[in-house]
């Protein structure tokens, strides 16, 4: 049996476990919902009156009798126009009269008034808040979750394996590489399929939702982009979680083995979303191999990406992949065979073995 196909062997049976599990099953169901609830959520949290500010007695006075605005009085136009800028009113109906707005025309605003107003857009460009803050937190959770979901997954198989010596009998029968592939290359499906399905159910939701038709035209490329950066990114980690779950012993050891690779998967979910207003950190992130699956998706939101920049960062990102799977592998095959316990990062490079 050659490598290619003993690894199809492998991906095909790791395929019909996991199929199986109950714990998966339920797994993706809850990161449905929540694909569900971040495309809903910007719609119901923006429900409620909305908040227009004036320095108009008058105005203030006429809208006070419609029950789909809330009045903010202000001293003069000019503070009106800064709790716009701010975000601490939707709208504003200053001398002119004019109303004011940051990205679109409240025209629910422009007929509730009894004369007919100019309108000016302060920043056309600009991204809903809520909107703003829940994109980058969806993006940073979901590739965390599911690597942490799928990586451990691969871990924990290998180690179960080990600690059972049943490795002992399939590596007798298949290479030790097509063992590895064919996890690796089962769980990037399974993932990749899962994130495509979160993809389509949040955008059709902020559809069904009634998101404006902007802020969709900045969420679609995000989500297409965020698949190929997700899918190289999780290869470029599934061989690491392969080879922590080799270097334990048992599955006690696996939290010990396996914390350097958590960690570097949580820090771009800490990072985007503590630094998603700091434009040259996000830049800097969004071409670093670790954080680039996240931070090239939140940039493309914002709208700060030229078309040139997720395709420069997806080569760095593959060829670090590539890297990671050389790294990876190696850690694999020198610490697989060793059942004496856990085994340490440098034995395991040391003690590689030819299969």
């Amino acid at each position: 049996m050659n490598t290619l196909t003993a690894a199809k062997l492998v991906a095909a049976r790791e395929l019909r476990v996991k199929l199986h599990d109950k714990t998966f099953v339920f797994s993706m169901l809850s990161l449905l919902f929540f694909a569900v609830a971040a495309g809903v959520l910007p719609a119901l949290l923006n429900g409620g009156p909305v908040t227009v500010a004036t320095a108009d007695t008058t105005v203030a006075a006429t809208l006070a009798h419609n029950k789909e605005f809330k009045p903010l009085k202000v001293a003069d136009d000019a503070a009106a126009e800064q709790k716009v800028r701010d975000g601490a009113a939707a709208a504003a109906v200053i001398a002119g009269p004019e109303v004011l707005a940051m990205r679109e025309t409240p025209k629910d605003l422009v007929q509730a008034l009894s004369v007919s107003p100019h309108t000016r857009l302060l920043d056309p460009n600009a991204v809903n808040q809520t909107l703003a803050f829940l994109v980058p937190y969806a993006i940073a959770f979901v590739f965390f979750s599911t690597n942490l979901l799928f990586g451990m997954q691969i871990a924990q198989s290998v180690t179960e394996e080990k600690q059972s010596r049943i490795v002992e009998i399939l590596v007798a029968s298949v290479p030790v590489r097509a063992l590895l592939a064919g996890k690796v290359a089962a769980m990037t499906l399974l993932s990749l399929c899962q994130i495509t399905l979160l993809g389509i159910v949040a955008l059709t939701g902020a559809r069904f939702a009634g998101v404006d038709t902007g802020a969709l035209h900045l969420l679609e490329p995000a989500i297409g982009w965020f698949l190929p950066f997700y899918a190289i990114g999780f290869v470029m980690l599934a061989t690491l979680w392969a080879a922590v779950g080799a270097l334990a012993g048992q599955q006690q050891d696996l939290q010990g083995t396996s914390l350097p690779v958590q960690l570097t998967v949580m820090a771009p979910f800490i990072l985007v979303i503590a630094l998603r207003s700091h434009v040259a950190a996000i830049r800097f992130m969004a071409y670093f191999p670790l954080s680039a699956p996240v931070a090239m998706p939140v940039r493309l939101f914002g709208g700060h990406a030229a078309w040139w920049e997720p395709v420069a960062a997806l080569l760095i990102l593959a060829a670090t992949a590539a890297l990671m799977l050389l790294l990876g592998s190696r850690l694999y095959e020198g610490s697989l065979l060793r059942t004496n316990g856990r085994t340490s990062w440098a034995t395991a490079w040391k003690s590689r073995t030819a299969f």
